[in-house]
């Protein structure tokens, strides 16, 4: 019997419970379906496609990524299976062999029941409800008919090269001794980045570092707040230079700066933006709405040009290809280099801040002070609504004074404030970003004012 839910396809991947909303037999049907979206993107023969896979640490994984890889080899495709690797890697294997396409087997930072996949086409372009993933849904629910077969499934290794070319974002000689202390959630950033790690002589903490998909210390999300108590914790119990903390499939990473604080992913952006416009000048750097103007104003300070974005790594990626960009970052996280086939990476910021702490010789709070200074930030807050369209509507009447775009939901620009208010893809909610350039206080009073109109 075949378990697949329709409501596992969602805007980005495909993600539901194992089990109830998809199970193996489910898995191959979607391999099936993706190789022959893929040969339709890339107008081949799915018998001449060549395919990349990977899956990460959860207790299904080994399954589930055979199931895929079986579905892609009944079309006829040639699949590379990385075996169990972070998902940067999966892009990274995708681009660096001019491959059609890859399927990550991961169910990213969620509990350890979920299941699914990350899909991409060539150059690791990720498909999206508005391309690829929609269509792979219509196949696996409609009747794909028998396979052709034909294909084959063959093991690579990629983390040496892997390791190899991230590594030549910095100048590893550069690398002071920074007591470190991270954060694995039991996911794949252990042996993903832990070899690169002990390689820069670094005064290291690994705690949870062993891919686990029983997740038995804490989940693999350091957004939400209980997930990063314990690094915060341990940063000021040894006095650390730095923490450092990644999700389930390592693709994205969060910082602890040397008091203990969090460093919001807006100031992250802004600094790794200059860490990048310092060893390419004049380039251009993309945002995504929700960010601070701390972003737009470090960019433009050292010459270079700042792009604002749509939330979403299709969108960002399939714009750095088209418009050129060297570096890409969104709050929740996601940071994108062009040096790295345009693809998000949890290793590449991590080694990039480690450069310019030991190239400043500063401490990572005295380099965040002036941004947290000058930009007080709510972060994102999700409000339950019936209507969505309609309160941005209604928020749209009520700051008309205000210059306003929508780019993605509602952005709504006073000279000493703003905000952004954007509807999620898969649920009756509203997340509104507020920033004041006036002081903490005023953040607040604006803040709830907004989230007055939103939720009355």
């Amino acid at each position: 019997m075949t378990t697949i839910s329709p409501d596992i396809f969602k805007a980005y991947d495909v993600r539901g419970i194992h089990g109830r909303d998809l199970d193996a037999a489910g898995a191959r049907q979607i391999g099936r379906a993706f190789a022959r979206v893929i040969g339709q993107l890339e107008q081949k023969p799915t018998g001449e496609l060549r395919l990349g896979l990977g899956r990460d640490m959860r207790l299904t994984a080994p399954e589930m990524a055979a199931a895929y890889a079986e579905g892609m080899a009944a079309e006829g495709a040639h699949v590379l299976d990385a075996g169990q690797v972070g998902t940067e890697m999966l892009y990274y294997l995708v681009g660096s062999r001019d491959l059609d396409g890859g399927l990550m087997c991961t169910a990213s930072h969620n509990p350890k029941a979920y299941t699914g996949a990350k899909l991409v086409r060539r150059g690791a372009i990720a498909l999206s409800g508005d391309e690829g993933i929609g269509d792979v849904r219509d196949l696996v629910l409609g009747d794909m008919g028998a396979a052709p077969g034909g294909g084959s499934v063959e093991p690579i290794g990629v983390y040496a090269e892997f390791h190899s070319h991230v590594l030549g974002f910095i100048d590893a000689s550069v690398i002071k001794p920074l007591k470190v202390v991270v954060d694995g959630g039991n996911g794949m950033a252990g042996p993903m980045v832990g070899p690169l790690l002990e390689q820069l002589g670094l005064d290291l903490t690994t705690c949870y570092w062993t891919p686990d998909g029983e997740f038995p210390d804490h989940e693999p999300n350091p957004l939400l707040p209980e997930n990063r108590e314990f690094i915060m914790a341990e940063v000021k119990r040894q006095g650390a230079d730095l923490g450092i903390a990644w999700d389930g499939d390592a693709d994205r990473c969060f910082f602890i700066d040397d008091t203990g604080r969090f460093v919001d992913g807006d100031f992250l952006t802004a600094i790794l933006a200059m860490s990048m416009l310092r060893k390419q000048p004049g380039e251009t750097i993309l945002y995504d709405i929700r960010a601070s103007r701390a972003v737009p104003d470090a960019v433009q300070e050292l010459g270079g040009t700042a792009l604002i974005n749509r939330v979403g790594h299709a969108f960002f990626k399939s714009r750095m290809r088209a418009e050129g960009g060297i570096f890409g970052g969104e709050v929740s996280g996601h940071y994108y280099f062009k040096d790295f086939y345009c693809a998000d990476s949890g290793t590449i910021p991590a080694l990039l801040i480690l450069e310019e702490l030991s190239r400043h010789g500063s401490k990572l709070s005295e380099m965040l002070a002036p941004m947290r200074g000058k930009y007080f930030i709510s972060g994102e807050i999700n409000s339950q609504v019936e209507d969505p369209q309609a309160k941005i509507t209604q928020l749209a009447e009520r700051y008309a004074d205000a210059q306003q775009t929508r780019l993605d939901g509602i952005s709504v620009d006073y000279p000493d404030w703003h905000f952004n208010v954007r509807a999620s893809n898969t649920e009756p909610l509203l997340r509104l970003c507020l920033e004041s350039l006036v002081s903490e206080a005023d953040m607040e009073a604006r803040r709830d004012e907004v989230l007055a109109l939103i939720r009355t």
